[in-house]
């Protein structure tokens, strides 16, 4: 979802910073900015993100028409560069410590903000009639575990982890699946894919991950592009968090 916010700010004009954990754990890699961190860079649709060590390299960034991306779990950097808008997109179902104090807008994605307490606007990330909706008082839907239905289909779409230890992939992004197909493996256990589709999304091998983890995403409607482009759902979300924006600094 962070991507797809970042790159839709992006071709609007907006200088955007990701600030990310050490080891990020992205399923749908191929539009993932984050994938900077392990590569250096990332390329989605046009749009390119590079790695940066320090706030100072930004600004050069930003000339090029490129988006830094810069490890800092704690986004550290809101306080040494003042951001207009701070969007927190951790998708954590929780508030991890984000507070009105952070910027003059502060925007949060899906559960665990209170639009008007500890966010000034959240944006609706479930899927239905409400995806990508600005929410000035209140929260967002609760997170209910289930993901949203593509086609009809819920959990049978996602690969979890069957057990601890390091994920190793025997198919690759967007490739074909059926049903029964042997993904990969984790802690020495195979991964089979319950329905048929492409797969849109698989995390990096050699990963340590622990049982139950979202390790990989078949999507049903069988469109092999839409394994590099950004979901109607992450430009929904987008959308909402522009709105929130230009709301906020509307021209008086």
């Amino acid at each position: 979802m962070a991507s797809g916010v970042a790159w839709r700010l992006y071709q609007c004009g907006y200088c955007v910073l990701i600030t990310e954990v050490d080891q990020p754990l992205a399923v749908r890699r191929r539009v993932a900015f984050c994938e900077a961190v392990y590569d250096g860079k990332a390329v989605i649709e046009g749009v390119e993100s590079r790695l940066i060590q320090r706030i100072e390299e930004a600004d050069p960034l930003w000339r090029q028409g490129k988006i830094p991306v810069m490890v800092d779990p704690g986004c550290e950097a809101k306080h040494l560069m003042d951001p207009d808008v701070l969007i927190d997109a951790t998708m954590a179902k929780r508030n991890l410590g984000t507070s009105l104090q952070d910027a003059p807008l502060l925007i949060g994605l899906g559960p665990g903000f209170e639009a008007g307490r500890n966010v000034h606007f959240v944006v609706e990330t479930k899927r239905g009639h409400s995806l990508g909706r600005l929410i000035t008082r209140g929260r967002a839907e609760a997170d209910t575990g289930v993901p949203g239905p593509v086609m009809g289909v819920t959990t049978d779409r996602l690969l979890r982890s069957p057990g601890d230890g390091p994920w190793q992939n025997h198919l690759d992004i967007g490739a074909r699946v059926q049903a029964g197909d042997i993904v990969g493996s984790a802690g020495g256990r195979e991964v089979k894919a319950k329905i048929d589709g492409v797969l849109r999304g698989l995390i990096r091998p050699g990963i340590p991950v622990k049982k139950g983890l979202k390790i990989g995403d078949i999507d049903p409607r069988g469109e092999e592009s839409y394994y590099y482009t950004i979901s109607e759902k992450a430009l929904a979300i987008a959308g909402g968090a522009l709105e929130g924006i230009l709301r906020f600094y509307r021209p008086s």
